[in-house]
């Protein structure tokens, strides 16, 4: 069997939620889009379950999946619905669900409903995607109140620079946000992994009626370029591994890979790995990002394939066939490979769907 793998680590999953809530003191809904950030969100969902308030998804399609895996707590479509004639499933399948656009809230005003729904009713404070504008917030809300469709409004915003630990664009988005809302009595959710994480002098005093949403950093990875006390404790989930299946001895001079990118400045010994950008790894990660051979540092080298990829094993004369090799983990953080190939974590994990996944609990 080809030895490329994800390890899902559900007990750092655990860990990552709980240090989210104890940053807000309050509730919140574990954001398990995109499959869990190519964690697997069912699994995901079934070991926070016991504890999480609820989970988040972007459409209603990922909310069904976790209804029909058992998942019985709220869920929440963050992207809302795209056509009127979901409004039946959401209720039948007790689905949360955001209202961002004037057409959402006229299909809700026209539609017959069995039994009100739960509104997470969006402003756009400045991140300029969706959400009503600070002018209109106030109208849609009293229109979703006065329709007799909803007997539950959480007000919500999102912030566009909160992984930017120095930019006044965060503070000058809540200030919005507290102007729109001023004198609603609602309950609100704007706080997410950067939010989270990064800016707790905007956020001192904890309050009962505020939902945090968690992303990110539910799997181990922080949202900023530089250290952050409170990411640095985060525990990564995703472990992505596979072995040495090639090795190769070349004389200086000798050109690696596709393109001759990197090219042998000394006698160089190279380890083949069962891992390229079909299962997810970089395309564009350069010579010298990091990987770990048997747990000691190593650095890739040459142009990622489709399904291979090569590291020096010059300094490493231990290492061979069988190796294991960690691409990012505990010992390679994702975010340090991420910056190397100029994306972020994100990314990274969302595309590992080829390799076969592992959840230990």
């Amino acid at each position: 069997m080809r030895p490329a793998r994800a390890l899902i680590d559900l007990a750092a999953l655990r860990h990552n939620y709980r240090l989210a809530c104890g940053l807000g003191g309050t509730r919140a809904l574990a954001v398990v889009k995109a499959d869990a950030y190519g964690h697997g969100a069912v699994h995901c969902a079934r070991a926070l379950e016991a504890e999480a308030e609820g989970f988040a998804v972007a459409c209603i399609e990922e909310a069904l999946e976790l209804r029909e895996a058992g998942i019985a707590a709220p869920i929440l479509l963050l992207e809302g619905f795209f056509e009127t004639a979901e409004l039946e499933p959401i209720q039948r399948h007790d689905l949360w669900c955001v209202v961002h656009s004037p057409w959402q809230l006229e299909a809700i005003e026209r539609t017959a409903l069995t039994y009100p729904l739960t509104c997470w009713l969006k402003l756009d404070s400045g991140m300029h995607r969706v959400g009503f504008a600070p002018a209109d917030y106030r109208a849609a809300h009293a229109r979703l109140m006065a329709s007799g469709k909803v007997a539950r409004i959480v007000a919500m915003s999102h912030f566009a620079r909160a992984d930017e630990l120095d930019c006044p664009r965060v503070a000058e988005q809540l200030a919005q946000f507290e102007t729109a809302t001023a004198g609603l009595v609602t309950e609100f959710s704007l706080r997410n992994s950067p939010a989270l994480l990064g800016w707790p002098q905007l956020f001192r005093h904890g309050h009962g009626s505020e939902w945090l949403r968690p992303g990110i950093m539910l799997y181990g990875a922080t949202p900023f370029e530089r250290y952050q006390e409170q990411a640095a404790q985060l525990r990564p989930v995703m472990t992505l591994e596979s072995r040495i299946i090639g090795v190769r001895e070349l004389p200086a001079g000798e050109p690696v890979g596709y393109g001759a990118r990197f090219v042998a400045s000394r006698p160089t010994r190279v380890g083949v790995v069962a891992m390229g950008y079909a299962d997810g790894y970089p395309r564009h990660a350069p010579n010298g990002t990091p990987v770990a051979v048997d747990g000691r540092p190593a650095q890739l080298i040459g142009r990622v394939s489709m399904d291979m990829l090569t590291v020096d094993l010059t300094d490493l004369p231990q290492a061979g066939l069988g190796s294991r090799v960690e691409l990012w983990g505990a010992q390679v953080p994702a975010s340090e490979v991420a910056a190397a190939a100029g994306t972020i974590a994100y990314q990274l994990f969302c595309n590992v769907r080829r390799v076969a996944r592992f959840w230990l609990d």
